[in-house]
């Protein structure tokens, strides 16, 4: 298979992994609720008032909770484990189908050098 087709492949497969095993999960959870209005763009201009009247810049509050980041992490392992075991059953495939067309319409992905810095012969 030449590098071009390899590519092609691969960021198809991230795509329809990266929607079927991280956006369907708990950060779904996370994601839901209001988003505070930055007028600055930098969100310099937000703060969060805590249960003990503390005011904390947006900027320094933590947006995830231990246990939600724990959460999110055991749901996408679990999730791409499953598709590692399964992606080739007609139940999972079909699935696979079904969300490869909406993930077919987002950016495509570009190497994350920082993943690979210490690796030898990168791509």
């Amino acid at each position: 298979m030449n590098k071009e087709a390899e590519k092609r492949i691969a960021a198809k497969l991230a795509k329809t992994m990266a929607m079927l095993c991280v956006r369907n999960t708990q950060i779904e959870t996370i994601h839901a609720g209001k988003t505070p209005v930055t007028r600055t763009g930098d969100w310099s201009d937000v703060t969060v008032v805590d249960a003990d009247g503390d005011r904390m810049p947006w900027t320094d509050v933590s947006h995830i909770s231990d246990d939600q980041m724990r959460d999110l992490m055991r749901d996408i392992i679990n999730r791409l484990y499953t598709f590692h075991l399964y992606a080739d059953e007609p139940g999972l495939q079909a699935e696979i189908d079904r969300w490869m067309a909406a993930a077919a319409k987002w950016d495509e992905p570009e190497i994350d050098r920082r993943m690979i810095r210490n690796c030898t012969g990168s791509r």
